[in-house]
């Protein structure tokens, strides 16, 4: 038996149906590689799929960009530059030296607004991630008593706002004693 033989052998055996098929199924007589009905929608627009494909493979791209493309890269510089602000930010005197990112003046508030003023700057900035806040509270000169009254009040928060960390109080050209500067945890 030869190839021609073997061909017309399984030419007439895809001419006769198969056991157990049916004459009325209907079988697709869609070609493999016609196109769809999206493919022709964009051909009757003036858009081919053949053009588009052919631009694909006449581009050429660089190994190199190619790799990076798929992997991504890292940034050594950056991540260096990362880690030195980070151990500034460990630095206390650094953080001493450094100005305040957001001030609030307590001036003429009693000691429950004062309270409650406080707070929700603190939250507001510990949210924005701010490290470091000016609270002008006066010096008390138009206190009744010896002791300023926002003074000891704003103290008493610092020390009992487990947000907050170390504090003091600025030089005399930026407040003083009537001031008080704190850093976040």
């Amino acid at each position: 038996m030869d190839f021609g033989d073997i061909l017309s052998q399984w030419d007439s055996q895809q001419k006769k149906p198969a056991k157990g098929q049916q004459k009325g199924i209907q079988k697709s007589h869609k070609k493999a590689n016609a196109p769809t009905k999206e493919e022709k929608e964009a051909m009757r627009q003036g858009y081919s799929w053949e053009a588009q494909m052919e631009a694909d493979n006449k581009r050429h791209i660089n190994p190199m960009e190619l790799w990076l493309n798929r992997y991504g890269t890292v940034d050594k510089d950056k991540i260096s530059d990362e880690a030195k602000q980070d151990e500034l930010m460990h630095n206390r005197e650094y953080l001493r030296n450094l100005r305040p990112e957001a001030v609030i003046d307590l001036h003429g508030l009693t000691r429950d607004e004062a309270w409650s003023k406080m707070n929700s700057f603190v939250t507001d900035c510990a949210r924005r991630g701010f490290k470091k806040i000016m609270i002008i509270h006066g010096k008390g000169n138009h206190s009744h008593g010896s002791d300023p009254v926002l003074g000891q009040e704003v103290r008493l928060f610092i020390e009992q706002d487990k947000r907050l960390g170390a504090s003091g109080h600025p030089d005399r050209n930026n407040g003083g004693t009537g001031a008080t500067w704190v850093l976040l945890k």
